[in-house]
């Protein structure tokens, strides 16, 4: 049996576990005790996992403990975890507390059956998604079988086109907001449509973040926690941010002073002839902007942060203008020109 423990440092906070592996001793720092012990658990359980070939039967409630604790070990975000455990805490409504030794393939298919009454399909996969991301790590640690036939399956979701603006609905709503609204708006509809940026990172900016010798600004996720500290803008939009910044009080840090209300967003987009407008939107705009003048998706995959090409091109991408210009590309002259 190989061993993994828990000890303190002197003079240093936190709690670490010590194991042994391929001759050499190694050690991972934690915050807290109960974290320290949760990660001994794990890895006693991979340093034997030639030792342990049975899978061990856990009640339900164990399991939602661990994994809750797994995914913060992990460093997810706090958005992250609520919504993997929401998934399971469905999971138990619908179809009950059980064992590990109790998940069968039925059991799976009555919650997607149950559970697709309740939601769309886009968010029914969301639900799925998580689901094999707990059965992946159940059996991992052995409370399934590795050699179980267990899984769920996405369904089809018909995906319409990305909600994009054209040239004409980013000026209407420009124009809606340069009558009667601070210049705040303005600001945040720019920075939507050049960055890409969600409305929350948008709102949590500091006049720090803002590098205009460099002509980029400073941005981490609150979804994802991800960071880019050089996130390119243009030329153009440097100069309104310039401009705004001068304007703004003495020792203010937010870029923003005032907040974002639907109220006030329903007003705008109403004015601007676009009642239906989400900002979420604004950052399709962006992408689809970007895809129509013909940058990788690779590229716009990487402003957006986001965890898959097909993702970018799914559901942030409208390449509607880009089919026209390449269908009016076709040599139909030549074709039908007579010899």
């Amino acid at each position: 049996m190989r061993k993994a423990w828990t000890y303190q440092r002197k003079n240093t906070k936190g709690w670490w576990v010590g194991w042994i592996e391929s001759g050499k001793r190694k050690a991972k720092a934690f915050p807290n005790k109960t974290l320290a012990e949760h990660f001994r658990q794990l890895k006693y359980t991979q340093l034997n996992s030639d030792v342990f070939v049975s899978t061990i039967n856990v009640d339900w409630q164990q399991m939602l403990e661990e994994y809750e604790r797994s995914k913060r070990v992990a460093g997810f975000q706090d958005t992250s975890i609520y919504e993997a455990m929401l998934t399971l805490r469905h999971f138990e409504r619908l179809i009950g507390p059980c064992s590990s030794k109790q998940i069968t393939q039925a059991l799976l298919d009555k919650f997607i059956l149950k559970r697709s009454k309740e939601i769309k399909r886009s968010t029914l996969n969301k639900d799925i998604n998580n689901l094999k991301a707990f059965l992946t790590w159940a059996r991992r640690n052995k409370y399934l079988d590795p050699n179980s036939q267990l899984e769920v399956k996405k369904v089809k979701v018909e995906q319409p086109p990305a909600n994009a603006l054209d040239v004409q609905q980013v000026k209407a709503l420009l124009q809606a907001v340069a009558q009667n609204c601070r210049p705040t708006w303005r600001i945040r509809i720019l920075l939507a449509i050049t960055t890409g940026l969600r409305r929350g990172d948008i709102e949590d900016l500091r006049i720090g973040d803002i590098h205009l010798d460099r002509n980029s600004i400073n941005t981490k996720s609150k979804k994802t926690g991800k960071r880019l500290a050089e996130r390119p803008i243009p030329a153009y939009m440097t100069t309104e941010l310039a401009n705004y910044i001068v304007s703004l009080p003495d020792g203010q840090e937010k870029l923003f002073a005032d907040t974002h209300t639907h109220k006030k967003w329903k007003r705008i987009r109403e004015k601007a002839g676009l009642p239906d407008l989400k900002f979420h939107d604004l950052r399709k705009t962006f992408a689809s902007a970007l895809a129509q003048r013909g940058i990788s998706t690779a590229v716009t995959q990487r402003l957006l942060e986001h965890s898959s090409a097909e993702l970018t091109n799914r559901i942030y991408t409208n390449v509607d203008p880009v089919l026209r210009k390449a269908i009016d590309r076709l040599p139909m002259e030549d074709w039908l020109k007579p010899e």
